[in-house]
């Protein structure tokens, strides 16, 4: 009887050792995070210092419109103008200026129309006399 608890006394310490040592879980390691993930962890950190001392509802305020992704509402912008521009068959100056005025506008449908916005011509430079 005492070789039999002894027996199994033993295989439990063998069995706990065997285990101690077996290598770590897969889990334990981080995976490596995204570009995305990495420019908006940079964003976070700007906004976060620029926000400065601001508390409660001016704060989540702040942090929302810092963290907008300006770029790409800007190429939405973009897209809607060129689309604009191509259905109103611009060419040439008319489209630059039609796309100047649509992209500065708040929203692509406020734009005016390229033929309101006048055609300047470009004086032409006078020689310097000395």
């Amino acid at each position: 009887m005492k070789r039999l608890i002894m027996a199994a006394a033993a295989s439990l310490l063998a069995a706990n050792l065997a285990l101690a040592q077996a290598p770590a879980a897969p889990a334990a390691e981080k995976k490596a995070p995204s570009e995305k993930q990495i420019r908006q962890q940079d964003r976070m950190k700007a906004c976060n210092a620029q926000a400065g001392d601001r508390k409660g509802d001016a704060r989540k305020a702040f942090m929302s419109e810092c963290l907008k992704d300006k770029q790409g509402a800007q190429q939405e912008r973009m897209k809607a103008c060129n689309k604009e521009a191509g259905d109103k068959k611009l060419k040439g100056d008319a489209r630059k200026a039609f796309m100047s005025e649509c992209l500065k506008a708040d929203k692509p449908a406020e734009a005016k129309p390229a033929e309101a916005v006048p055609a300047e011509p470009k004086p032409a430079a006078a020689p310097a006399k000395k």
